[in-house]
């Protein structure tokens, strides 16, 4: 279930605060929420900066400020192989080495003092990395120059693209640092890592990243593994969720002697990998359980918001519903007042009712719809509009009538017409002293 301080939020910032927890394994949502107010919910900026920031590599969004590599180099079980040179053999080969002790003491030393000092005048130019692509592909090209193309496939890329891809693939990862300078760098190039079963081992179970200290990217990462002599190689792998140097190879080595220690170093630590893999499975079925969870959560949320708006939805039809009958009741009191003013309007402007031996009166009986009787007397010179006025001041007459005489049959026209503008009197329509009239009613056509 979503934590409170999400119920505030959009549903598609919600959205994408669930997509970025699936996409970077954060557990808190808190700290998720946070890492995308901080890009402006920009889910491409904030994935890539959390991932930069899990691989050591530095924020392509926001840069932090540079800082070491991050490996583990302070592990007390980390396996080191150190290779002394031989000792000369024989008293020519010990007159060799006195003769020419002196003059590699002196060149050695004058070579150290130099460098030392010109560090003070100028500062080395391979602390600045400017290009580590370029300084890796530079060291490729001049390595197959001077050695060949027979050699372990190189990782195309930085050190911290290496890092981070071998911890995604849980991989060793094998690092060698060449130097230019160092007298048994062309001899291991050429005799052990070159040879054959060399290549085919390192190609076949780790990746391999090499490049010169000579170059700023390399120079780097001389600085953060701290090599002591050359040829320098260092087994790094994913170990307690850290990356990890868990081997060192140092000094001149034969090509046997090279992949018993790589193959000691990987047994020895399969273990972790294996334990690492099944650790990753066990994070992503929690991740996808909970991608589930959270997904059933929306559902359900969706769910919910959909009968509320259903809810809503009824409940404001019944508003106007009921809105609707309150406004039919409202008109159909006022038609009926209306009605019954004008019933009374009407009764007010009837002419009086002549008398019975008035030999001008005429006498009419109706028959109402509801087989009621009324009788009344009219003056012949009155007009059928009088009767029509008559008939509806009464109570129990309709509201819409029509006024039929029998013999003959025929609708006396009370109401003006286009046919008769000005209804007629009685004596024009023919009425004797005596009538019946039959009130029909037209109220529901």
């Amino acid at each position: 279930m979503a934590a409170p301080e999400e119920q505030d939020l959009t549903q598609e910032q919600t959205e994408k605060l669930l997509q970025f927890q699936d996409l970077t394994g954060i557990d808190s949502m808190e700290q998720c929420r946070l890492a995308l107010e901080q890009h402006n919910w920009n889910m491409e900026a904030a994935v890539q900066d959390r991932l930069n920031e899990q691989e050591g590599v530095p924020s392509v969004f926001n840069p932090p400020p540079s800082r070491p590599l991050q490996v583990n180099t302070a592990d007390h079980r980390i396996y080191s192989y150190v290779v002394s040179r031989p000792q000369p053999r024989g008293l020519l080969g010990w007159g060799y080495y006195l003769i020419m002790l002196p003059f590699r003491f002196t060149y050695y030393t004058i070579l150290d003092i130099f460098r030392f000092a010109l560090r003070f005048i100028r500062p080395d130019p391979r602390s600045r990395v400017t290009d580590p692509v370029g300084d890796i592909v530079s060291f490729m090209h001049s390595f197959e120059e001077k050695y060949g193309r027979a050699h372990p496939v190189f990782y195309q890329g930085t050190y911290s693209q290496a890092l981070s891809d071998a911890k995604r693939e849980l991989r060793f990862l094998l690092v060698y640092l060449h130097g230019d300078d160092h007298q048994d760098s062309d001899e291991f190039c050429r005799n052990a890592l070159c040879a054959p079963e060399v290549i085919s081992l390192i190609n076949s179970r780790m990746l391999f990243w090499a490049c010169s200290t000579n170059k700023p990217e390399g120079y780097r990462v001389s600085q953060a593994l701290r090599e002591n002599t050359y040829p320098f190689l260092a087994m790094i792998m994913l170990k307690d969720r850290r990356m990890t140097v868990v081997g060192r190879l140092e000094g001149l080595i034969q090509p046997d002697d090279l992949i018993n220690q790589l193959t000691f170093i990987m047994d020895a630590n399969q273990t972790y990998l294996v334990s690492e893999r099944l650790e990753r499975e066990e994070r992503n079925q929690t991740q996808v359980l909970r991608q589930q969870q959270d997904e059933a959560y929306l559902a359900s949320l969706r769910a919910d918001q959909e009968k509320e708006r259903k809810k809503r939805e009824e409940r404001e039809r019944k508003r106007r519903k009921e809105e609707e009958v309150q406004q039919q009741k409202l008109a159909e009191e006022r038609r009926r007042q209306n009605l019954q003013e004008e019933k009374e309007r009407k009764l007010e402007c009837l002419p009086p009712e002549p008398s019975p031996d008035d030999p001008d009166s005429v006498k009419i009986i109706f028959k109402l719809p509801n087989d009621s009787r009324v009788e009344r007397r009219f003056h012949f010179s009155q007009s059928l509009t009088v009767i029509h006025d008559f008939l509806f001041s009464l109570k129990e007459s309709p509201e819409k009538f029509q006024i039929e005489a029998n013999f003959p049959r025929r609708v006396l026209p009370c109401v003006p017409s286009e046919e008769w503008p000005n209804p007629p009197t009685l004596q024009e329509a023919g009425l004797s002293h005596t009538e019946v009239l039959f009130v029909q009613d037209l109220t529901d056509e």
